[in-house]
């Protein structure tokens, strides 16, 4: 027996967008200029991101570090339901994923937030080389 399914195409927009709203968000954002400028500098030990962060303070901004990527993020103000007191979760306004062009120490990267001006200093990770193995046998 065949079935027609019966899909209205507004709804599976509606789906999409009610799924990935936060993806749209993010896009927006961009789009607008709604994300902190930016300057990287490269060194040959180092890499230095500076973010313009006006009305900000250290405690307004998430900060994580992976092997070769940072992400940089505002956190999302906490704010309760009115109706039922509880805590509700909000999105970040906005947040930033840069990809490093080479490893980095985690250990001695470190962070500043002077005058507005978030400053990220991440150290190359020491180069492992190559590592001969012995085969025994």
């Amino acid at each position: 027996m065949n079935t027609m399914l019966n899909i209205n195409p507004w709804s599976v927009l509606s789906e999409l967008l009610d799924a990935n709203s936060r993806a749209f968000k993010s896009m927006r954002a961009r789009a607008c200029g709604h994300f902190p400028p930016v300057n990287v500098f490269l060194d040959d030990d180092a890499i230095i991101i500076d973010l313009e962060l006006p009305g900000k303070t250290a405690k307004d901004i998430e900060l994580a570090l992976e092997p070769q990527a940072v992400m940089i993020a505002d956190k999302p103000a906490e704010t309760t339901d009115a109706a039922t007191g509880k805590p509700t979760e909000t999105q970040p306004a906005w947040s930033r994923r840069l990809e490093l062009p080479f490893r980095v120490n985690a250990d001695k990267a470190n962070a500043k937030f002077t005058n507005g001006i978030l400053r990220i200093e991440l150290p190359k990770a020491e180069k492992s080389g190559i590592r001969h193995i012995t085969i025994q046998g």
